[in-house]
């Protein structure tokens, strides 16, 4: 009886986020494609960069070869130890439309990506503003498919995941576990018909906003101590009763987040405090993403090793853990093979989180891009 209770516990908390994710799916759709004979909308593209040499040319290059829009493009150098400064020049000296900006001193109190996104929203032309990771690149439509969904949903901000570019085994692993968290347990129907700052949610890679919206909710000052733009801004939009949204960014735009382990473990880990590995969530998230997606393959050796009635809620819970990942190998052009060791990925993103808070615990500092958080400047 108690390995047939486990089995029940297993369905249901794999169950939950299965349901969801599949309902979600339907919510999450991609921008629309430009209306004909509309005005053409004008854009300040503004990508933060520090030590980006070997992908700032690409996501410029991606970003000037938008169609249907007016645009600019803000790149803002903040001390790089790489040639990051020259290739905007190059760019620059090729293309009027891209300027590059220096980082002022940051002051105390701001984290690195939030001052360097403000200091350009500061220096930009434009109503819409694109904040863009440096690693991000836009297909030709996608920056107007983004202004027509921000238009069309009358909204204030609007956010989606690019398609997730991973090569290595642990990015195959866990990169994908972005998915499954948002649509897995963040409600969009509920998120659009309410307007709590606790449903707020964007993709930092990829945030579109409207320029006066972004003043009324004190722009990226208003989050100027956070590391985590992704759910900190969203939040400060609704905060202020403004509208946010997000669209499925696969078809218009692409990211390679991290190029091996050590940046994807230090990458994710930076920003687990104010997410899942916060400490009031991780105790919780940790016994849901056990229970649901790891036990599962463990009960199915037991309950058929035993002939025992559990099988059928065993079976259906491995069924509802492995959907979100099999489904999203075809939606967002995911790995297989990470798809298949989704057990194992589920533990190593939850060894990141722990790690993260013992970190925390220890008083020991994070470091990115050469720098600690706290006093870097991206």
């Amino acid at each position: 009886m108690t390995l047939f209770v486990t089995s029940l516990v297993a369905l249901i908390l794999a169950g939950m986020p299965a349901w969801l994710y599949r309902k979600n799916l339907s919510a999450y759709q991609p921008p629309p494609a430009p209306r004909e004979g509309r005005a053409l909308p004008h854009v300040s593209v503004l990508i933060p960069a520090r030590n980006e040499e070997q992908t700032i040319e690409s996501a410029v290059s991606a970003a000037l070869a938008s169609r249907h829009v007016e645009l600019e493009i803000l790149i803002l150098d903040d001390q790089s130890e790489d040639d990051t400064a020259a290739v905007v020049r190059r760019l620059a000296e090729r293309d009027s439309r891209v300027r590059l900006l220096t980082a002022l001193e940051m002051p105390d109190g701001w984290c690195g990506k939030q001052h360097a996104c403000w200091v350009l929203s500061q220096r930009a032309s434009h109503e819409l503003l694109l904040f863009q990771d440096a690693d991000v690149r836009l297909t030709p439509d996608g920056l107007a498919r983004m202004v027509a969904f921000l238009e069309d949903a009358d909204i204030d901000l609007v956010s989606g995941i690019p398609l997730q570019e991973t090569r290595t085994p642990l990015e195959r692993l866990v990169i994908p576990l972005i998915h499954f968290v948002l649509l897995g347990f963040l409600p969009l129907e509920r998120m659009r018909a309410s307007g709590d700052p606790a449903f707020g949610a964007a993709c930092g890679q990829l945030i579109l906003v409207r320029r006066s919206s972004y003043n009324r909710a004190g722009g990226h000052a208003a989050i100027r101590g956070t590391l985590h733009d992704g759910i900190k801004l969203p939040r400060a939009f609704r905060a202020a009763e403004l509208k946010t949204d997000l669209c499925d960014a696969t078809d218009i735009a692409r990211c390679r987040m991290y190029r091996n382990a050590r940046e994807l473990w230090n990458g994710f880990a930076k920003n687990a405090g104010e997410g899942l590995g916060s400490a009031n969530l991780i105790i919780p998230f940790t016994l849901v993403f056990v229970f649901g997606q790891v036990l599962p393959v463990v009960l199915v050796g037991v309950t058929i090793g035993q002939r025992s009635p559990a099988i059928l809620p065993t079976m259906a819970a491995l069924a509802c853990s492995y959907y979100p990942r099999l489904a999203s190998v075809a939606r967002f052009h995911q790995s297989i093979l990470g798809a298949l060791l989704h057990p194992i990925g589920i533990v190593a993103f939850l060894a990141i989180q722990w790690w993260s808070l013992l970190r925390r615990a220890l008083g020991w500092p994070s470091w990115w891009k050469g720098r600690r958080c706290g006093e870097w400047k991206y």
